[in-house]
């Protein structure tokens, strides 16, 4: 990186070219947001398969197939901190000017720093400020839970995918608990999380899932009826329960 370090800095590098140094970035939360689903996966990046501009993260701790020509700035951002530890991030935008996911350092800043060594950048803007969500109770009856609880009271492995244009992140295993709180449905897990604002979802949309011909796929729908990205996979004798 410049010599001369500034607190937000926009690199001038192919988000292709950056996503290829994320097995040398220490542990990271690729976390990704829309309409009301936040989906993280968290831990080391064991590999990084890259074919021309698509790139996909992958090992224990991550699944995510990403289409780089969806993308357009890449910010990095050292501005972030939980108490006194520093939580470095690198922000990719869209084409939109939108932040589509962002890669955080949880190993603090200097193997953050380390793993980007080759990259440059220039001064970048400060980041808009963070408008605060409102938090509410989650309703005992929000559907948003439902395939959760159904596939943590069954005890059977379940897929849980954000699907955004550009990108997919997906985590697969038993869910060990669902936890309303601060008006989200999470789910938990050590490399894991899902928070899912109250209300974000109205129904679930069935259809057979294409990886298997003894699965279903909910979809999350919104109460537009839109479907909001957010997918739940697994056995159709479990999610396609209706009692």
């Amino acid at each position: 990186m410049n010599q001369q370090r500034h607190q937000r800095e926009r690199l001038l590098h192919h988000a292709a070219d950056v996503l290829e140094t994320a097995g040398r970035l220490g542990r990271v939360m690729l976390t990704t947001s829309h309409d009301g689903a936040t989906h993280e996966r968290i831990g080391a990046v064991d590999r990084v398969e890259r074919s021309g501009l698509k790139v996909r993260l992958a090992g224990l701790a991550h699944d995510a197939d990403i289409d780089t020509t969806t993308l357009g700035a890449v910010i990095l951002d050292r501005t972030g901190r939980m108490k006194d530890k520093a939580l470095p991030r690198l922000d990719f935008h869209g084409r939109d000017g939108a932040v589509l996911f962002s890669l955080v350092g949880l190993d603090g800043l200097d193997p953050f720093e380390a793993g980007l060594a080759e990259l440059r950048g220039m001064a970048a803007e400060a980041a808009d400020p963070v408008i605060p969500v409102t938090r509410t109770d989650v309703p005992e009856d929000d559907p948003g839970s439902i395939p959760f609880e159904v596939a943590r009271c069954a005890a059977v492995p379940v897929a849980i995918e954000l699907r955004r244009d550009g990108l997919r992140q997906a985590w697969s295993g038993n869910i060990e608990t669902v936890k309303p709180a601060m008006g989200f449905i999470n789910v938990m897990q050590p490399d894991f999380h899902l928070h899912l604002r109250a209300g974000a979802v109205g129904r679930w949309r069935m259809r057979v899932d294409r990886a298997g011909s003894d699965g279903v796929e909910l979809l999350a729908e919104n109460v537009r009826g839109e479907l909001i990205g957010l997918v739940v996979r697994g056995p159709a004798a479990v999610l396609a329960r209706r009692d």
